[in-house]
């Protein structure tokens, strides 16, 4: 049998800029909730990558506030409502390279693929079908499946059991650094990508790149049997 790895994405930030979304759908909830309107979006960048409750928090603890959890449950939840109403109203253009590396993994016996996202299935799922992903036919987990978000590794450890891999022979794909965190935690090589942040702030993962325009099926695997 054929040699088989995995390769496993996150989706804000990755599969398309849902980063500035989110960054816009925070802001006007603290606004609109708490009277705060002097949010930007780099108040959040310590929330990036993790739960939904842990993005709200960092803006939050930016600004010096210590909320209640009924205001951070409040705040998630109307946040979620905003995002999907605007994914509804707006397209959602999947950054260059996503579907074609996608697909080309999809044709080839030696790799098996899964989502892995930190976010509700109902705000993830939404972001997949509005960019035409088709997740269908790949594993997929989401911040509900586990306890422990990222950057601890159990979202891509879980995606890693449901394909049947071991973490090692997976490439995960990040472009956050508590992505890159969970994701050498689990034991997987990472590329990381320039959406969201810049190089500096992914030095830590095993490759860096622009886009994965730059990403073939060969870069992975060579990832992968790196010190093998």
């Amino acid at each position: 049998m054929s040699r088989l790895y995995g390769l496993i994405f996150d989706v804000d930030g990755v599969i398309a800029d849902t980063e500035t979304l989110n960054a816009r759908v925070t802001a006007r909830v603290f606004a609109e909730l708490f009277g705060l309107d002097n949010i930007g979006r780099q108040d959040f960048n310590a929330g990036i990558g993790r739960a939904a409750e842990e993005y709200v928090k960092a803006g939050f603890k930016v600004h010096g506030i210590i909320p209640t959890d009924q205001q951070i449950q409040k705040a998630t939840r109307v946040r979620q409502e905003y995002f999907l109403q605007i994914l509804t109203e707006e397209s959602l253009v999947p950054f260059p390279g996503v579907l074609e590396l996608m697909e080309e993994a999809l044709k080839s016996e030696c790799f098996r693929l899964a989502i892995a996202t930190s976010g509700t299935p109902e705000k993830s799922r939404a972001v997949l079908k509005a960019a035409k992903v088709p997740f269908e036919k790949m594993v997929y987990v989401n911040g509900n499946d586990v306890t422990h978000k990222k950057p601890c590794p159990d979202i891509f450890l879980l995606a890693a059991e449901h394909m049947a891999i071991d973490p090692s022979e997976c490439v995960i794909i990040e472009d956050s650094p508590n992505g890159i965190q969970a994701a050498k935690a689990a034991g997987s090589k990472c590329i990381a990508i320039t959406n969201t942040f810049t190089a500096e702030n992914l030095r830590e993962a095993d490759l860096i790149c622009d886009s994965l325009e730059e990403i073939t099926l060969e870069t992975i695997t060579e990832l992968i049997e790196q010190n093998a």
